[in-house]
């Protein structure tokens, strides 16, 4: 699943072919927004928050947000005016077309539209976004606080203490701090420093630009230790926490 970074992207490139253009064409491939017609409406921006898209714009009926979550598999792709996409693909879910650019929405898990008043339905119940300009750093410790006794890995990924973590900064970050992710989050040695760290990670991309030292690696990167992977996660939604049992004993 895309993390923080990664939709921030997204939502940059959206708002660069988007922001400010007038939408001429629109097609929504939900059964709940089938016979949605924005045909009209001026894109004002994207924005993201945490792992979630806001794309707000305004409508002959007021402000509307375009709801959109990439979940595993969704992403958002731009074409230029004379640019080549299949229109019958049976991924789309969401089309903007413009004068210009268009966007289009492949297997996105999330498409809603709602008005703009109303965004906190949708995103009110996330933590504090990492990426965000309003970042709250004593809010933020506070919520994890709140999950003193659970491992750490999972704490750090539940969004509605932190929003835009998930498996692959938990797991570095982790490493790169030398604790293990089935560590209880009151035996952290230092939150704040923690917190710190995996925000300078995402702000600076880290997955795309550096190789794991631990996330998908066989061997660690530091020790040569094998990696071990564990499974945690409330029962059906686990998920797998790359950690080196050396450096992070």
């Amino acid at each position: 699943m895309p993390e923080g970074d990664a939709v921030r992207r997204t939502a940059r490139r959206l708002a660069r072919v988007l922001d400010g253009r007038v939408l001429t064409r629109t097609d929504f491939r939900v059964p709940q927004h089938a016979t949605a017609d924005l045909a009209g409406a001026t894109v004002l921006e994207t924005v993201s928050r945490g792992k979630h898209l806001l794309t707000r714009l305004d409508t002959a009926d007021g402000p509307v947000t375009l709801h959109t979550h990439l979940k595993m598999e969704g992403s958002w792709r731009t074409f230029e005016r004379s640019g080549r996409w299949n229109p019958r693909s049976h991924e789309i879910r969401v089309v903007l077309e413009t004068d210009g650019p268009t966007a289009v929405g492949y297997r996105l898990g999330i498409v809603e539209l709602l008005p703009t008043s109303r965004e906190g339905d949708t995103v009110g119940h996330l933590g504090p976004d990492l990426l965000g300009p309003d970042w709250d750093e004593d809010e933020a410790l506070r919520r994890l606080r709140d999950h003193a006794d659970e491992p750490v890995f999972e704490a750090l990924r539940d969004q509605t203490s932190l929003a835009g973590i998930g498996t692959i900064y938990a797991a570095e970050v982790l490493f790169v701090m030398g604790v293990a992710p089935t560590t209880r989050v009151g035996d952290v040695p230092d939150l704040p420093r923690m917190l710190r760290r995996v925000r300078q990670m995402l702000d600076q991309d880290w997955s795309r630009s550096n190789r794991m030292w631990v996330y998908r690696q066989r061997l660690c990167r530091r020790c040569g230790t094998q990696v071990r992977v564990d499974q945690l996660g409330p029962p059906g939604m686990e998920r797998p926490a790359y950690w080196c049992p050396s450096c992070q004993a």
